[in-house]
Formats: C-alpha cells, structure tokens, sequence
C-alpha cells in the first residue's frame, strides 16, 4: 500500500496492544531500522544515534529487566498495575529498539568547535528524536505498532551489561513494537490558532 507521509504521520499512533502476529522477517526489520537511522539528519552529520535492535527472548529480557528494576521501587500495592503494562503493553510485542547516542561523538565536536560546545548535547538530543520518529514511521509504513518508551536511566547499567553495550553510549529510548492488536483512540488536536502564527503569506 502506498502512502503518502501525511497519511504515515496519521496512521503512526501509540499502540499499546502489540503482539507477535508480524509477517515481516526479522532479517527485513532489521535491515529497514538500520536503514532508517543511517538516513536520519545529525548535526555536522555527526551521526551519533546508535541502536540495539532485539528480537524474540532478547526482547522479553529487556522487559523482564525493566520490570524487575521498577519491582524495587514501586510501591507492592501499585506494582500490579506496573507489571500489566509491561508485560502486555511492551513484552507481549514483536520487537524492541534501543536508542543510544554516543557519547564520544558528542564530546569529540565540543573539542573540534568550541564555540558550540554548549549545543551539541542539545542537537544530539535532535539527532535521537529524528531516529526515534523517523523509526516509528517506517514501522508504520509496515504495518505494525509501537510506543516509545523512557525507563532510562534505571535500566541502562543492565541493559549495558547485558547486551555489551559500549560505556559512551547514553541510553535515550526504548520502543517496542509488533502486530496492532487493538487500534488507538482518537486524537485531539489543539486550536490551530493557539499553536501556529503564519506571516507573509
């Protein structure tokens, strides 16, 4: 099906209802995700979005990790609660993606360009948020859903352990993602008025 990218911007909701019903090759996910980031701006073309894509037990680890860590500091009465949305909301998908930035790579262009020093932790900021929209795109484009999520930095030590994941890379992200079990509602949409000023036009 083609679609236009107004009409992926539209389609591309947070779906909490994934599964595992997927069509797509993990071999074809893979390559689509890594293509997708390679393709994503950076300042300077610094390129500093890194990604671990997990699949099958690797994807339900993440998970597992994340619920055990937040069994440690969520009170018993509301954990239950916690771990429903876990467990359905996140490890019942498909898939989960990484976001990282590189560390070193953002300290190398505050050396090279002193005079932006202070910017660039700010643009690598912009650099993830592009990888992490433009992912979610090209994961609609193929049909599945996901969230994105933010269980950094309680999981990051694990998560580095775990996967071998260099020390200079900063978590910033995690997106689960599968088959769309159950559609999202419907979106608001602020007054226009409110959220644009247009002039000369």
């Amino acid at each position: 099906m083609s679609n236009t990218f107004y009409d992926l911007q539209k389609q591309r909701r947070s779906i909490y209802s994934i599964g595992k019903n997927v069509n797509v090759s993990t071999e074809k996910l893979q390559e689509l995700i890594k293509k997708t980031i390679a393709e994503a701006p950076s300042a300077f073309n610094s390129q500093s979005s890194r990604a671990v894509i997990l699949f099958g037990e690797a994807h339900e680890q993440v998970w597992n990790i994340t619920l055990e860590t937040l069994r440690k500091i969520v009170p018993a009465e509301a954990f239950a609660a916690t771990e429903g949305k876990i467990n359905g909301a996140f490890k019942a998908g498909f898939g989960t993606v990484l976001f990282f930035e590189d560390q070193t790579v953002v300290e190398g262009l505050q050396k090279q360009f002193p005079a932006y020093a202070d910017n660039f932790p700010v643009w690598s900021e912009h650099s993830t948020g592009i990888a992490q929209y433009a992912t979610w795109l090209a994961l609609t484009e193929a049909g599945l859903g996901a969230t994105l999520q933010h269980y950094n930095p309680i999981i990051d030590a694990e998560v580095a352990q775990t996967w071998g994941v260099p020390s200079t890379w900063k978590l910033r992200a995690q997106m689960p993602f599968g088959s769309i079990e159950a559609e999202a509602g419907a979106k608001d949409y602020m007054n226009e008025d409110d959220r644009f000023k247009v002039f000369g036009a």
